[in-house]
C-alpha cells in the first residue's frame, strides 16, 4: 500500500542556542500509531517506522513525503525497528511474538517466531552487535539473540524478571539494555549470553532506554526519576555514573538518542518537549512540537538530523540543525 502525503514545513529560530533549528513534519495515515523510527544513514535516505496500531512496517521518503506501508502478518503489532547493514528493516513484533525482516528492494517479509516455550515476550527493541548478531528485549522478562545467517534464535530469562526495554551497542560492539520494571542496566556478554546487572545511582529510577555515544559512554533515560544519566564503564571502581535532572516539576524521560556531536537528545513527557543536552555546559535546550500531545517514544537520527515518531499526533518529525 502506497500513500502519498505532503510534508508540512515549519521553521523556528532559538536565539538561546544561536543556531538555526528547522523542524519538518510528515503526517502519517490514520491509525498507524508509529512507535519507533530508524533513519537510513545516507543523506535524504528513507526513514523506517513501526506501525504498532496498524500492524505495518512503514517507510518514508523525506524528499517527497511518500509513505509506503508493508503488512507484516496476521496479528502484527510492531514495537521496535532497526536497519541492517544492507538496508533491510528488522521489527520486534510483539503481536506476532516474532522478529520480522523486510527486504528494502522487494519488500518481502520474513519472520522468526520465538520458541513456544518462551511464552509471550512483549517484544520491545533490538540492535545488532559488531558480529551481526541481532539482540532483542521483551518486557515480559526476556532478552534474546538471533543469528540471521543460520536462523538460530535463543531466548533467555532476564535478571529480576519483567522489564527489559531499550537496547543499544557501543562502538566496540558491547550490548547494553535497560530494564524499566527492574530499574537497572544490563550488559550482555556476547560469548556466554549472560547479563551483568549495573545499578544506576537512583533507586527505582525506571531505566527505560539506553544509547551509547562515540566514546562508549552509555546514556540512560530514566522514566520514574526524570533523570538523564551517564554510565562510564571505564570509570573508577569498575564504572562511574553521573546524573542530571531534566527540567520541569515532574519530568518523565522516555527516550534517549546521542547525535554525531555526542549530544544526547531526550523525549520529556510531562511538558511534551524534545530536549538536547550539552555535556560540556550541562544545560538542556527545549524544542516543542506543533502538537500539544506528541508522545515521542523513541528517537533516532543521522548527521544533522534527529527523527521522532509522534505516536499521539500521527506524524514523523525531523529536527534539522547545523
Amino acid at each position: 500500500m502506497r500513500i502519498f502525503v505532503m510534508a508540512v514545513f515549519l521553521a523556528f529560530l532559538w536565539s538561546a542556542a544561536r543556531a538555526q533549528m528547522r523542524v519538518q513534519e510528515y503526517p502519517l495515515p490514520r491509525g498507524i500509531t508509529a512507535h519507533d523510527v530508524w533513519a537510513d544513514p545516507a543523506p535524504d535516505g528513507p526513514v523506517w517506522f513501526s506501525g504498532q496500531g496498524s500492524g505495518n512496517g512503514g517507510r518514508l521518503d523525506p524528499r517527497t513525503g511518500k509513505v509506503e506501508l508493508i503488512p507484516l502478518g496476521p496479528g502484527s503489532s510492531p514495537h521496535g525497528v532497526i536497519l541492517d547493514r544492507d538496508g533491510s528493516a528488522w521489527f520486534t513484533d510483539s503481536g506476532q511474538n516474532a522478529i520480522v525482516r523486510v527486504d528494502p528492494k522487494t519488500l518481502a517479509v520474513k519472520k522468526w517466531l520465538l520458541p513456544k516455550n518462551a511464552g509471550y515476550a512483549n517484544l520491545n527493541t533490538a540492535i545488532f552487535d559488531k558480529a551481526g548478531i541481532h539482540w532483542f528485549t521483551g518486557q515480559s522478562g526476556i532478552y534474546g539473540r538471533l543469528e540471521p545467517r543460520s536462523g538460530e534464535l535463543k531466548v533467555f530469562d532476564a535478571p529480576k524478571g519483567r522489564g527489559p526495554y531499550g537496547i543499544h551497542a557501543t562502538p566496540d560492539g558491547t550490548v547494553y539494555f535497560a530494564s524499566l520494571a527492574g530499574s537497572y542496566v544490563g550488559r550482555i556478554d556476547a560469548a556466554t549470553s549472560t547479563v551483568q546487572v549495573i545499578e544506576p545511582p537512583t533507586p527505582g529510577q525506571g531505566a527505560r532506554r539506553v544509547w551509547s555515544d562515540s566514546r562508549g559512554l552509555v546514556w540512560v533515560a530514566e522514566w520514574n526519576s526524570g533523570n538523564l544519566s551517564r554510565y562510564d564503564p571505564k570509570g573508577a571502581g569498575g564504572g562511574a555514573w553521573k546524573t542530571w535532572k531534566a527540567p520541569g516539576e515532574r519530568p518523565r524521560v522516555y527516550a534517549v538518542y546521542v547525535d554525531e556531536t555526542d549530544k544526547p537528545w531526550i523525549a520529556e513527557w510531562d511538558k511534551q518537549l524534545m530536549m538536547r543536552f550539552d555535556p560540556a555546559t550541562e544545560k538542556f535546550e527545549s524544542f516543542a512540537s506543533s502538537s500539544g500531545g506528541a508522545n515521542v517514544r523513541q528517537i533516532h537520527g543521522r548527521k544533522g538530523e534527529v527523527w521522532t515518531p509522534e505516536s499521539a499526533s500521527g506524524k514523523l518529525v525531523v529536527y534539522r540543525y547545523r
